[in-house]
């Protein structure tokens, strides 16, 4: 059985890769990840307030019109806050690459196409074998257009696309207005994978302090339906990879994304709640439903569900909405 896939031009030994998060952000957790059957490791994410924390640009996006409330500015995290500064996370590639075999993906996380995606080159240096963008934009200015959000997308893209040879992923919000376009058009400015999709995580209002508070939930498995969606419909209209993340608890959520057109599915919470080794019971999974539906490889089964493939195309559109309201008993 044939388990490889092919992911922004890496060939990947199966499609299941642990998803920026806490355990790629040390190499002993990395090298049990390798151990468990993880095909490459998206390391966690380097921060753009990190590397210049001090630029205007992401001044004027971060902290616009918050000057007369007080406690604004001490919202965002200061710098010796992170977990990791970056010249250690330059070392934290090196020692990955030391310690295992499969490839190692650095993560970017930021807003903006100022100095900070001028780093992407110290990451290429360092050994990366890819590069993943993590764009975690909130558009909360009225006077930000749907227009303007999507070119912001496309300048850190082709800024970091100046800077390296590496493939490039770009980790998308599900928030814009037309998304199969939006795609389209990053697609052809040069990305090499879209990952569906970002969790904007959502604070929470602390009712005996009343504050506004962080609240990080793990993902849930019916979040998968999501990028399931949009991988199937995106699926054969662009020429990067599709990456899944979010919801991907089991074997068989794996192998749901694969059939509706991903490449690879990105997992980081079920890993977080079961432990390293559950990567293995997925993969186990995975391989023993292709034997019982005699699939002899994973590219045999990808896209085999994607909305070009399928019987009814209108199932991931509006008549599946009809049709779901219509269903509750």
């Amino acid at each position: 059985m044939d388990l490889t896939t092919t992911y922004m031009g890496l060939e990947l030994k199966n499609p299941l890769v642990p998803s920026a998060g806490p355990l790629t952000a040390e190499v002993d957790t990395i090298r049990q990840l390798e151990d468990a059957g993880a095909a490459a490791v998206v390391l966690h994410s380097l921060f753009e307030e990190q590397i210049s924390h001090e630029a205007a640009e992401l001044d004027h996006y971060l902290t616009h019109g918050t000057e007369s409330f007080a406690e604004a500015m001490s919202y965002f995290p200061q710098a010796h806050e992170f977990r990791r500064g970056p010249e250690e996370y330059l070392e934290l590639i090196d020692q990955a690459k030391r310690a295992v075999d499969i490839p190692v993906i650095a993560s970017l996380n930021g807003v903006t196409a100022g100095g900070w995606t001028e780093y992407a080159r110290r990451l290429q240096e360092a050994g990366a074998d890819g590069l993943e963008l993590n764009i975690y934009f909130i558009a909360t200015r009225p006077d930000l257009t749907a227009e303007t959000v999507e070119q912001l997308y496309v300048d850190v893209l082709q800024a970091v696309k100046r800077e390296v040879n590496l493939p490039v992923a770009l980790k998308l919000s599900p928030f814009f207005s037309a998304l199969v376009a939006t795609a389209r058009r990053l697609d052809e400015a040069g990305a090499d994978a879209l990952v569906l999709f970002n969790r904007f995580y959502q604070p929470d209002i602390d009712l005996d302090r009343l504050e506004v508070v962080p609240d990080l939930a793990l993902s849930t498995g019916h979040e998968l339906r999501l990028p399931l969606r949009w991988i199937a419909i995106l699926r054969g209209h662009l020429r990067a990879s599709l990456a899944a993340t979010s919801g991907i608890a089991s074997g068989r959520d794996a192998l749901k994304l694969l059939m509706a057109g991903a490449d690879v599915t990105q997992v980081c919470s079920v890993l977080l709640r079961k432990g390293i080794g559950e990567l293995k019971t997925m993969l186990a999974d995975v391989q023993s439903w292709m034997q019982e539906h005699d699939y002899e490889s994973v590219a045999q089964l990808k896209g085999s569900m994607s909305q070009e493939a399928v019987a009814e195309p209108a199932a991931f559109e509006r008549a599946n909405y009809m049709k779901t309201l219509h269903s509750y008993r």
